[in-house]
């Protein structure tokens, strides 16, 4: 059943004109619909009479949905932040490829308003999350484990479900969700995976093996990467945004996180869409 969306937050990471001018004809539709809107600080440049920035603590109490305005990086750092306690995210793309963000600009007045009609579509995805030294790091794509440096290599042995599956030599190890599938998983030659395939893709990086493949495994899996003796530094980045120096003999467990992350779509738009436009499949 479609809700209501009685107070609308904005959010993006940036404040250039081109955001701004989105941000203000999303006003511009809201408002005309009767809806509340309240602005993330990033946006205080456009703070008016009636359109004021409000704090995470309101945003999070109030909102009865997040409108993402940016590329996939601005919808990630929204996710993390809004849409992990239960806010609803829509996305406008002004990226490149966005596959997290459904509206392009020329679109965003009917798109918009279709919305807050109630003809839109839900999708849930689950984050992953990475436990290193008792300390918990959310990601929504991916973990990626690696040497931080151009052709150098780390050792490792992975776990899955506490059994051993190998020791490996290599750039480095991406841990992805199914949203992450269309992410740095995929220009590392990963899967594309469907997002309501509940898995979890594991694949090396440039590994020193001539037989060495992704693998899918399902999403309770519990994983675990210890950083063999003597390797070389190591890095762990969180969708590729937060990266943190690792030690020798590190432990790292990935696992499925207890929380979802609810997206909003126009009605009619699919993966496979989104597929054939960001990627350059054929239309035909």
């Amino acid at each position: 059943m479609s809700k209501k969306f009685n107070v609308i937050t904005l959010y993006s990471t940036k404040q250039d004109r081109s955001i701004l001018s989105i941000a203000k004809q999303c006003h511009e539709v809201l408002m005309s619909k009767g809806v509340k809107v309240l602005l993330d600080k990033n946006l205080s440049k456009i703070s008016s009479s009636g359109f004021r920035v409000a704090s995470e603590q309101r945003i999070l109490k109030d909102s009865d949905l997040m409108i993402s305005i940016g590329g996939d990086g601005t919808m990630l750092n929204c996710s993390r932040k809004y849409g992990i306690k239960g806010i609803p995210v829509l996305g406008i793309n002004l990226g490149n490829l966005g596959f997290l963000n459904d509206i392009p600009p020329e679109e965003l007045t009917s798109s918009l308003t279709k919305i807050l009609e109630g003809e839109y579509t839900e999708d849930n995805r689950f984050f992953l999350e990475a436990s290193l030294k008792g300390e918990k790091t959310i990601a929504l794509n991916e973990v990626v484990i690696h040497s931080g440096e151009i052709a150098q290599l780390i050792e490792y042995d992975l776990f899955i479900n506490e059994s051993f599956v190998y020791r490996q030599k290599a750039d480095g190890l991406i841990i992805s969700s199914p949203t992450g599938s269309t992410a740095y998983s995929l220009s590392g030659g990963g899967p594309i995976v469907h997002p309501k395939v509940k898995s979890i893709m594991i694949t090396p990086m440039l590994p020193l093996s001539l037989s060495s493949s992704s693998l899918l495994v399902e999403s309770e899996s519990k994983i675990r990467v210890n950083l063999v003796k003597g390797s070389k530094k190591a890095h762990i980045s969180f969708d590729s945004q937060r990266t943190s120096l690792l030690g020798a003999n590190e432990e790292i467990h990935v696992s499925k996180s207890p929380s979802n992350l609810k997206l909003l779509h126009p009605k009619g738009q699919d993966f496979f869409d989104a597929c054939r436009n960001k990627l350059g499949w054929s239309n035909e």
